[in-house]
């Protein structure tokens, strides 16, 4: 089997492998038509009654603690409530006096697309009450059963600092102080409930904090990479997590106790993660309810918190809001870096970041970084290619009496096999020779392909001259073109195949590629471009040394 043959196939074989790991995370998912129309997972618009009492109760519904404890029937409260805004340089929340909870979050510094820097992203929101919002909600259940600050409950401003809101709950028994600090140029939220025990007896409260969050539905399209990324909750066990799709909380919710876990909703570039006490176990949970189409994310500690008679106490919880930045996710918490999905190679994606990173730290532009690591990964495996580059080009040298075989055996396979296995070993050529090289830099392409999509820092990343944007697909194709052109002449410089037939699939394949890579992020296509023409240029070279060598 001729090197070119292998070497397409197993391009095309990565690609189409990468892309179908990019689809199968949302293969459960189902597209929305936009005709109306009754499903399992969207109320029917004359259900919307049906829909509003079943939202009401999935958000007002307490966690369970033990199972004597009715903390899971919410008594009335008011419903009239006021919002407070808190903010810095980076990210601007609002608060709820219900529950003193997050309810409205947006990242200053990120905007929706480059030609919508009028709006921000929103990472937290409340279109409507019933069907389309994220939220948090946390507070704490008293284990004897009594009222308590839970976040269904109507707190008081009581101050407002430059980034401090400070909020009171207070009944008959108990003073809860629930403070929220934002630090300057940070996306993390520290939130502490101070509890003040009033009487003299000894009384204990479980926290517990949750995401309640509509299930996001979209028409998936080749022209938005964003549109096949996961949008939804995690969770993670201390090592690794596991992704919570709508489809599988029905047929059984999730619950499951861990330590040092976190719980997160996730999208394309983005994150906001719920960080529990740190060694502290939890019960995690997770549910959908179909009616309102949302899904809702708990964790509960299995510690409680006990304060003695006229005594205090506190306990804390973290919000991660705003971008998968490496260095900001591990400097909120380790092990929040995993947000960032570079799939099943991320062993070798993140040294490539690394790598990537800091390339732009002395280069200054996210292009020419991404060039730069590209001639890294090229002179790393430069001897390799090399060896395969000298096989295509024996391969090459062969091609006309491959060629005459064929067309002298062409009625009968077993003979023309036998007949190219004897020219290989009289010329001491191995057909396999270029192939090895190519298997073992694939797995390495595909992992920077996974750094280029997942990595958050390349979003509106402006190259030069018409490039303004590395993660949106080259405006006027130019890259896409380039790159097929430099593909059609890596064919002229590698042996052709024997079978005509074949030899005309594969001029097709540079139009192909180009047709598939116009639609990928133009970091992407800049990526493949710079390898392909690097590629080109060894083979180049070797052809060029193997002729002065034989004169």
């Amino acid at each position: 089997m001729e090197s070119a043959r292998t070497f397409l196939w197993l391009t095309l074989g990565a690609l189409c492998m990468f892309l179908f790991i990019e689809w199968s995370d949302q293969s459960r998912s189902v597209a929305i038509d936009k005709k109306p129309e009754i499903s399992s997972t969207q109320p029917p618009i004359e259900n919307v009654s049906d829909a509003q009492f079943s939202s009401e109760s999935f958000q007002e519904n307490l966690p369970s603690i033990s199972t004597k404890s009715n903390t899971g029937s919410p008594s009335a409260v008011s419903r009239k409530t006021e919002t407070i805004n808190l903010s810095n340089s980076v990210l601007s929340i609002s608060v709820d006096t219900r529950g003193a909870d997050i309810v409205s979050a947006k990242l200053l510094k990120y905007y929706p697309s480059k030609n919508d820097q009028d709006n921000k992203v929103d990472l937290m929101y409340v279109n409507d009450t019933i069907s389309n919002f994220h939220r948090l909600q946390s507070g704490l259940l008293s284990t004897s059963g009594e009222k308590s600050p839970t976040h269904i409950e109507k707190y008081s401003l009581t101050s407002k600092g430059r980034n401090k809101l400070t909020f009171v709950w207070a009944s008959d028994t108990t003073r809860i102080t629930k403070t929220l600090t934002l630090n300057p140029d940070s996306y993390l939220v520290k939130v502490v409930f101070t509890i003040e025990n009033m009487t003299d007896d000894q009384m204990s409260y479980i926290p517990y904090y949750q995401l309640v969050k509509d299930n996001v539905e979209f028409e998936r399209s080749m022209f938005d990479v964003e549109s096949y990324s996961y949008d939804g909750g995690i969770i993670f066990d201390g090592d690794s997590y596991e992704k919570q799709y709508a489809d599988d909380l029905i047929e059984e919710p999730y619950k499951k106790t861990h330590t040092n876990g976190w719980f997160a909703n996730i999208r394309h570039h983005f994150v906001v993660a719920v960080l529990p006490a740190f060694g502290v176990e939890h019960r995690f949970e997770a549910e959908h309810d179909q009616a309102a189409n949302l899904n809702k994310l708990t964790a509960i500690s299995n510690s409680s918190i006990t304060i003695g008679p006229k005594q205090k106490s506190e306990t804390s919880f973290e919000v991660f809001i705003g971008p998968k930045l490496q260095n900001e996710l591990t400097k909120a918490r380790d092990g929040l870096e995993v947000s960032v999905d570079y799939g099943m190679l991320s062993f070798l994606a993140k040294p490539m970041f690394w790598a990537l990173n800091k390339s732009h730290s002395f280069l200054g532009n996210w292009g020419l970084a991404i060039i730069f690591v590209t001639l890294m990964i090229k002179a790393v495996f430069y001897r390799l290619q090399e060896s395969s580059s000298r096989s295509m080009a024996k391969m090459r040298e062969l091609a006309p009496r491959l060629k005459a075989l064929n067309d002298r055996y062409k009625d009968d396979r077993t003979a023309l096999g036998q007949a190219q296995m004897e020219l290989y070993k009289r010329e001491e050529v191995n057909p396999m020779a270029g192939c090895l090289p190519l298997l073992i830099q694939i797995p390495f392409f595909i992992s920077f392909y996974w750094v280029l999509l997942e990595s958050v820092e390349i979003r509106q990343a402006p190259f030069y001259f018409w490039l303004d944007d590395l993660s949106s697909r080259d405006p006027y194709f130019v890259l896409p073109l380039i790159m097929g052109v430099v593909m059609f002449f890596q064919q002229k410089a590698n042996p052709a195949p024997a079978d005509p037939i074949q030899e005309k699939v594969f001029m097709f394949m540079p139009v192909m590629f180009t047709l598939l890579f116009a639609w990928f992020p133009s970091g992407l296509v800049l990526y493949w471009v710079t390898n392909s023409l690097l590629q080109f240029a060894q083979q180049w070279n070797v052809n060029r040394k193997m002729a002065a060598e034989k004169n």
